[in-house]
Order: structure tokens, then C-alpha cells, then sequence
């Protein structure tokens, strides 16, 4: 149709393309495929006879499209974002690409092998897991459903046994997306390689399907709660708690951390105030403003209940952010500091597992008790790697992320609290007297006299 760009290299076999759409260089539309109005597709792209593309939708570079493009905004070159395969509920992640998504995720393994399934408490992920469950048992796949649990427990519970696992969750922030991540046996995320054997077989088209006789099986495990917080405190050096006769305060912010905390903490023996421990279906993330404002009311309870400090979860227990006992928010750069002083203190010896993007105050803190970095890409998987080794103590992000390497080699919420409770009863120091040891960095402006050209930044330690 009218005003339509087609780039050089580019072929085009017996398909029809709407007004104002720009094709790219080298792409390739086969026979059959009608393109709508003002799309772009992108360079080196591939659209498949008979495929529809809607109007105003967008093929990214590089992209095979062999299904019609109709809710979705764009056609992805690949699957796999930062947190897994990401989008829109019902708009770029539909039940259709859930069920296919699921279905290559099968074939890639063996028949008969056991796939871990669990879900946040969102309505959406729920309906989303139940058709990946179909399509992991049409594919010769036993599922074992965990329902709704912490993400932790789930990475936990498909290392014992599976082959696999799919978490679906909220996206953190926000409220209608969603993501679909994928284990390895040991239930920390899908490697590279993983990803892209999985996106050949989701592009291709390539499911297996299992006879009547090979359907897969679908079981629901009991005390998985039990099971994971024995496993916790058996790994995790828990002395001096029960006699330190700490109080600590624990915000659940209504999200699945909140239903293994009550077996944890009776385990434990600890003074514990949680707060917000119920599920709500209507929240299942929060903004960062919400967040700030949950932890500023965990600050006022902490001070006012003369606790030894505050941990708020995030809403699939991940995550946590600290609070001193005197009410003030550490922030999360200054909590990884605090965490890695006192691991290191207490250990003396052995390797930090931290990405390049760490403040070096770290590695000043771990060289004064005799600890190494180990510095690694921004990758969750990169840091995973470094956790496995036998002489790795600790592993944290700055973002309150952090891993126990004793327990687990993935980030696990509750695994560093039970971690922090016992440091903090055994250093006997407040967490504010531990932040204050840490050196701080600042920056200082010079040459302020021309403040529009202000020439550097010097960074000096404290």
C-alpha cells in the first residue's frame, strides 16, 4: 500500500503490506503474511507465510514470527528478559504463549521428567499455571504443584528432585505484568545456554506431544513449609538466638514470606512482632513510593517496640530491606555493607561473591577481616555461579538481594534473616553501632566558581 519503505536485502514473497510500514534492511516476509498499517519490522527479521501482524505493532530486530502478532505490542527476538520472559498480562503474555511457552519448555527435557510449579498470589498467575500444567502433561511431563509459595521455596523444592521448575510471579512494580521464570535442576535460574535451546524450540514450533498413555502425572506435595525451614535451620548456624533474647520486627507486606514465617519463627525461638502478614490478591506488588512509605511505618513500630532492628520482604520473600533499632531505614547499598561486615567478621576467611557495580568500600571491609572479593558481572546466574564454590561465604547485589551460600546458592529472603538474627545476637552490637564502623563514600564538587561546568567528581572515603 501506500508510503511503505523497503530497506535493502530485503524479500518479500506474495504478502501484502499496509500503509506507512517501514521494512528494514534484510528482512524477509513469506508468502501468505499480511502486514497492518504503520508497523516496523526490524532488520534481519523473519515473518512467516500466513502470519498477521495488526496495525501500529512493532518486530524487533532479528525476530522469527511465526504466529500472528495481534495483542501482543511487539514481536520479540527473544523470550528472555532480566526477570525471565516478561510482559502485559493478557496482552504480551496471553494463556496461548503461556501454553506454548510451556510446551517448548518440555520438550527440551526428557519424558517422564518432573517439572516444579509455583505461583505468587495474583489471580493472573494463578490462571497462567494452570495452563502451563496442561501443557507440561500433554508433553510426557510429571508436575509437582506447589501452589502459592515464597519464590525461594519453590527454587528449594524443584533442587529436590526436578528437573526443572516455572515460577510465575507479578513484576515488581508493577501490577499488570507479569514473569514467567524457569529452573534448572537446582532451581536457580535457566542458564544462557538454556534460553536460547528454549527459544529455538518456542520459534520452531517444535512440541512434543505425548501419547494417551504418557500423559503426566500431577501431585501436590505436603509440609513443604516444614521441609524448607528444617532444611534452613539445619544449614544455618542458628546459636545465641534463643539466648540473646532479641526482639525483632518482621513485615510479611501481605505477601506469600508471610506463610512461612509463623513455622520459622516458633522454630527459632525468637521475640517477633510480624505485621501484615495476610494475602491480599489485590496487591500483589507495590511501587517504590509504596514501598518507602511501608518502611518509614516499620521504622515508627521498631523504635516504639525497642526492637533490634526491622527486615520488610518483598511481596515473593526474595528480598528485604532493613531498619535499624532506632527506626532509620538502611538503605540498600549501606545493608549489603552491614551484612558483609558481619559475615566476614565472624568467618575470617573465604570469598565474597559481589557484582562489579558494588561500592569498593566492600572490598575495604572484606580485606580488613581477612576476607577476598570476587567480583562478578550484574547477572543473577554470574553470582549463582560464584555461590556454588565451597570457599564463597556470602553473596549480595545492593539491592537486597542475598545469598547464603551454606543453604542455598540463589538470593533467599528469609534464609539472610535467619542469618542476621544470629550475627547480630552473637557480634551483641546494634546494627546503627555496625553501619557506623563501615567507612562511607561521598562526592565532593570542585571548581563550583563556574557552576555550569562543573569539571569532576572526586570520590573520597570517609
Amino acid at each position: 500500500h501506500d508510503n511503505v519503505y523497503v530497506g535493502q536485502q530485503s524479500n518479500l514473497r506474495g504478502c501484502v503490506i499496509g500503509k506507512n510500514t517501514d521494512i528494514m534492511r534484510a528482512s524477509r516476509i513469506e508468502d501468505g503474511a499480511v502486514i497492518g498499517d504503520e508497523c516496523l519490522i526490524g532488520e534481519e527479521s523473519i515473518v512467516q507465510g500466513n502470519v498477521r501482524v495488526y496495525p501500529f505493532k512493532t518486530i524487533e530486530a532479528g525476530a522469527f514470527v511465526n504466529t500472528s502478532v495481534i495483542w501482543e505490542s511487539r514481536g520479540q527476538a527473544h523470550l528472555f528478559g532480566a526477570r525471565g520472559v516478561s510482559g502485559i498480562l493478557n496482552v504480551e503474555i496471553t494463556p496461548e504463549l503461556a501454553v506454548r511457552l510451556a510446551g517448548a519448555y518440555a520438550t527440551t527435557l526428557k519424558k517422564g521428567s518432573t517439572v516444579t510449579t509455583a505461583r505468587d498470589h495474583s489471580r493472573g498467575a494463578r490462571a497462567l499455571k494452570r495452563a502451563m500444567i496442561s501443557a507440561l502433561q500433554t508433553s510426557a511431563i510429571d508436575v509437582r504443584d506447589l501452589e502459592n509459595v515464597p519464590l525461594p521455596v519453590a527454587r528449594q523444592q524443584t533442587a529436590r528432585g526436578s528437573a526443572g521448575g516455572i515460577m510465575i510471579r507479578t513484576s515488581p512494580g508493577v501490577p499488570d505484568s507479569v514473569d514467567i521464570m524457569f529452573f534448572d535442576e537446582r532451581g536457580a535460574d535457566l542458564s544462557a545456554g538454556g534460553q536460547r535451546k528454549l527459544d529455538r524450540v518456542y520459534a520452531r514450533q517444535e512440541y512434543r506431544r505425548a501419547f494417551p498413555g504418557e500423559i503426566g502425572d500431577l501431585s501436590f506435595p505436603s509440609s513443604v513449609y516444614d521441609s524448607y525451614t528444617g532444611s534452613l535451620l539445619r544449614s544455618t548456624d542458628v546459636s545465641g538466638i534463643a539466648e540473646s533474647g532479641l526482639k525483632v520486627v518482621v513485615d510479611a507486606a501481605n505477601g506469600s514470606a508471610g506463610l512461612v514465617l509463623p513455622s520459622l519463627l516458633g522454630r527459632l525461638g525468637v521475640d517477633a512482632l510480624t505485621i501484615n502478614p495476610g494475602l491480599n490478591e489485590s496487591r500483589p506488588t507495590e511501587t517504590a513510593d509504596g514501598r518507602r512509605s511501608g518502611l518509614a511505618r516499620l521504622g515508627e513500630i521498631v523504635a516504639s517496640a525497642r526492637a533490634a532492628f526491622g527486615v520488610r520482604f518483598d511481596p515473593v520473600g526474595e528480598r528485604f530491606s532493613l531498619v535499624d533499632e532506632r527506626g532509620r531505614i538502611v538503605e540498600d547499598d549501606r545493608a549489603l555493607l552491614v551484612m558483609l561486615d558481619l559475615v566476614a567478621a565472624e568467618r575470617r576467611s573465604g570469598r565474597v561473591a559481589l557484582p562489579v557495580t558494588t561500592t569498593r568500600i566492600a572490598e575495604q571491609v572484606a580485606a580488613y577481616h581477612g576476607t577476598q572479593v570476587e567480583w562478578t558481572t550484574t547477572a543473577a546466574d554470574d553470582l549463582t555461579r560464584v555461590a556454588r564454590s565451597e570457599t564463597t561465604i556470602f553473596g549480595g547485589d545492593g539491592r537486597g538481594g542475598f545469598i547464603v551460600p551454606e543453604f542455598s546458592s540463589v538470593f533467599d529472603g528469609t534464609a539472610a534473616f535467619v542469618r542476621l538474627i544470629g550475627l547480630v545476637a552473637r557480634t551483641q552490637l546494634t546494627l546503627s553501632q555496625i553501619d557506623a564502623r563501615i567507612p562511607r563514600a561521598h562526592v565532593q564538587r570542585r571548581d563550583l566558581a563556574t557552576p555550569w561546568a562543573v569539571k569532576g567528581l572526586v570520590m573520597r572515603h570517609v
